[in-house]
């Protein structure tokens, strides 16, 4: 029986801006050489530090308060929840170079790596954040992390993923798919603020040979309540998790 592997804590931003009327999200592409994702387009964002929760950092990067923070990530942990807010600012600064503060985040979702992933040989557990693209600064990819950053609307970055011009990872799928579906950046705001912020471990199943992954909702998933839009599940073809009926299936409500 294969030992199962450690959860790594970790925080990411989507961070939107309105462009021309149309909703964009900016996306960092992964170096080849990287052990987790290489190549691939994820959102800003990493693992906490131990040092995230110290009380310079907490001032530095404007926290919320711990028990402001522990309600709004559903979490018991005051100090953990601080620190994830930390992260998730740092990181999008050190990679992305745009200073938030860590009190202005909306948290959106928090994904766990099933068991048994299929697509890396890690595990994390990670809090996606909501971000407005500040109007004084500029996104600006940090070069020893990353090998481009772009500005795109969450469609025609599935458009890309779709045609094998962009690699993404289910998480990052299945986030696009949401913000396409609410269309605007009030309305992604609007959705997240109005309610708790989903747990998301999608379950690996194996169909006539076929393998895939289902989200909270789908039949095969323990979880009984839709956490996403779009499709309850994915298969594996083609090198990457799609949905049963192709491209239009992540258009579904």
């Amino acid at each position: 029986m294969s030992e199962e592997l450690p959860v790594r804590a970790s925080a990411t931003v989507v961070l939107l801006r309105d462009q021309a009327d149309q909703l964009e999200v900016y996306l960092l592409k992964r170096a080849a050489a990287d052990k987790v994702l290489a190549n691939a387009y994820v959102f800003p964002g990493g693992k906490i530090e131990r040092t995230d929760n110290d009380p310079e950092q907490l001032v530095l990067w404007q926290a919320p308060a711990a028990d402001d923070a522990a309600a709004a990530l559903s979490q018991t942990d005051a100090a953990l929840a601080q620190a994830l807010f930390v992260a998730a600012a740092r990181e999008t600064f050190e990679e992305a170079g745009v200073k938030l503060p860590a009190n202005t985040l909306v948290p959106l979702s928090r994904w766990i790596t099933p068991v048994t992933p299929q697509m890396m040989n890690r595990r994390f557990d990670t809090r996606f954040f909501l971000a407005r693209m500040p109007e004084n600064q500029q996104a600006q990819f940090n070069a020893s992390e990353s090998a481009d950053g772009i500005w795109i609307s969450p469609r025609a970055a599935l458009e890309q993923h779709w045609a094998g011009e962009m690699a993404l990872a289910p998480p990052q799928t299945m986030t696009l798919v949401s913000l396409m579906h609410w269309g605007s950046l009030d309305a992604v705001f609007r959705e997240a603020l109005g309610r708790a912020a989903p747990v998301i471990q999608p379950e690996p199943f194996v169909i006539d040979g076929l393998r895939g992954v289902a989200y909270p909702g789908d039949p095969l998933h323990p979880v009984r309540e839709r956490a996403l839009v779009g499709p309850s599940r994915l298969y594996l073809r083609n090198g990457r998790l799609e949905p049963e009926t192709g491209f239009e299936g992540f258009f579904a409500a």
